[in-house]
């Protein structure tokens, strides 16, 4: 099982990135994904999460308007397009996977990759 996550940076408040998770190793179209955040010092936390057919969504409260979550299932890959920048953003973003099957429950993360919103 891998989920490598790409696409994070250096970027201005204001400005916008696109994380992507790519997926291998298990069947994708099953799994719902999110994206979670860690900021130093504090504990890590759900950014935005997506079902397994893509037909639902949810965020935080702090990135509402924001950010987008989408996956592709022929491509095995997750994204987070996230737009409107803010410092609060900066943080190490990990792509989750999770699903459960008769009570139990498989739970994929990924490397993470750094954002860091600054001038």
């Amino acid at each position: 099982v891998q989920l490598v996550e790409s696409g994070g940076g250096l970027v201005q408040p204001g400005g916008s990135l696109r994380l992507s998770c790519a997926a291998s190793g298990f069947t994708f179209s099953r799994f719902a994904m999110s994206w979670d955040r860690q900021a130093p010092g504090k504990e890590r936390e759900l950014v935005a999460a997506i079902t397994s057919a893509g037909a639902s969504t949810n965020y935080a409260d702090s990135v509402k308007g924001r950010f987008t979550i989408s996956r592709d299932n022929a491509k095995n890959t997750v994204y987070l397009q996230m737009n409107s920048l803010k410092p609060e953003d900066t943080a190490v973003y990990y792509c989750n996977a999770r699903r459960l099957v008769r009570g139990y429950e498989y739970d994929y993360w990924g490397q993470g990759t750094q954002v860091t919103v600054s001038s």
